[in-house]
């Protein structure tokens, strides 16, 4: 056990500040708006070529060092093996993804996926060799943002048959996602082909030891109270609604308020009914949103005849979302429907591995808090497959989607060295060399 503390105290040691942020400003320039800027905003969609050009700029950092191989699955799930001992054991996975919003930040994502690989830099570093392979993986479409849904290549990794489902999702300029999932592959391998790279087999589902992601926290908290990791206990659940509000269009000038049935009017008094209600309940975790609003006419002299607004909540626990949901459809005016257009319960990640996070920090004495994530993340379907927990780290002002996502290096640093202690734990130290039986050239 004496062997296996020091490794872990050794590898996290070994985690570098400037290395660490050379590979996320590196990052940062594929589908930089900004080029040498990266909190210039990035523009880096799933499967695009600035998002592919990024996957095997990461891979080839460590993809022609002994011991390490790469690989692409049918979803197009780029991942980055660092080789153990025991071939025949499940490896530990971490990662994130690297596409982002069609305008967002550097961090988003791309944090978690640079962290995983500054664990390998460390390892080598360090000169410590695991019983089981550990792997990074960068996670195809979990923005949603150019294919819907998000987490198509995680929800496809656990469960294979989602992947015949998306396979027809196409993007804005009807490019369908299984054209760009087959492109993307192909590109990796002769990539792989022409470097020479090791490769290896990546069959969807195949059995996990255990999933970490770090993450920037995309939320206010931690900042706020001066910490350094957040030990995410669970992502809450989240309920969508679409409400459609009906009425009969009129000229504004000439009819009076009497014999006006006017949807927007209606919609205004329901939306704003809805908010008081999540106001006066005075539960901080309770997240009400209404997000999309259209109008139909839209014509500045004309009364709505429909209007249709989404409304987001999200709470960890149910009862609460039940009593929300039940209450929108208690305020619902005559004629107005409501249609759920998502329903996901609360995800409780494992409670070993969150107990080992918190040990991490301890250990390397940094200030950490558990917390709840309110936001998605691949970690989500991960759970339900294998034992599953998340890191986060700060957020300036909470910003994330967008350009201004910030967070010091410092931070980043911190959260990446609670992540190499965790993941030097699970995947066991060994003085075996790895086994590289499971390896085949792509020459």
């Amino acid at each position: 056990m004496q062997a296996l503390d020091n490794a872990r105290d050794r590898v996290a040691g070994a985690v570098d500040d400037a290395r660490l942020q050379a590979r996320l400003e590196g990052l940062a320039q594929f589908g930089a708006v900004q080029p040498g800027q990266p909190r210039g905003g990035v523009a880096r969609q799933a499967l695009t070529e600035q998002e592919r050009l990024a996957r095997r700029w990461l891979a080839a950092e460590f993809a022609g060092r002994p011991g390490y191989a790469v690989g692409i699955d049918a979803a197009a799930n780029v991942y980055v093996r660092r080789q153990g001992s025991d071939a025949g054991a499940p490896p530990v996975m971490t990662g994130s993804h690297v596409d982002t919003q069609p305008l967002g930040g550097w961090l988003d994502g791309a944090y978690g996926v640079a962290a995983g690989l500054e664990v390998f830099a460390a390892l080598d570093a360090a000169g410590v060799h695991t019983r089981r392979a550990i792997e990074t993986v960068m996670w195809t479409n979990e923005e949603g943002s150019r294919f819907a849904p998000g987490l198509m290549g995680s929800l496809s990794y656990v469960c294979p048959d989602r992947l015949a489902e998306f396979q027809d999702a196409r993007d804005a300029q009807g490019v369908p996602f299984g054209q760009a999932c087959a492109e993307a592959r192909a590109d990796f391998a002769a990539a792989a082909r022409e470097a020479g790279w090791q490769w290896f087999d990546t069959p969807l589902a195949r059995p996990l030891h255990a999933y970490i992601e770090a993450h920037i926290e995309q939320g206010p908290i931690l900042e706020a109270r001066g910490l350094q990791v957040g030990c995410v206990t669970a992502i809450q659940g989240v309920r969508w609604f679409r409400v459609t509000v009906p009425g009969r269009s009129a000229h504004a000038g000439t009819t009076p308020a009497s014999a006006r049935d006017d949807a927007q009017a209606k919609a205004i008094a329901l939306a704003h009914a809805l908010l008081e209600y999540g106001r006066a309940q005075d539960d901080e975790a309770l997240r009400l949103t209404i997000g999309r609003w259209q109008c139909r006419p839209d014509s500045i002299n004309t009364i709505a005849d429909q209007v249709v607004f989404t409304v987001d909540t999200r709470h960890p626990d149910a009862r609460v979302l039940d009593a929300l949901q039940a209450r929108l459809q208690a305020l619902l005016p005559p004629g107005a429907t409501m249609d759920t257009l998502q329903n996901k319960p609360t995800v409780t990640f494992d409670g070993g591995l969150t107990a080992l996070a918190r040990q991490a920090c301890r250990a390397l004495r940094l200030t950490h808090q558990d917390m709840l994530s309110g936001a998605f993340h691949d970690a989500m379907p991960l759970a339900g497959f294998c034992p599953t927990a998340m890191l986060f780290a700060p957020s300036i002002a909470g910003i994330s989607h967008h350009p201004e996502e910030h967070t010091a290096i410092e931070d980043l640093a911190a959260c990446t060295r609670a992540l190499a202690w965790c993941l030097t734990d699970l995947a066991g130290q060994t003085d075996a060399p790895p086994a590289n039986a499971s390896f085949t050239s792509t020459r």
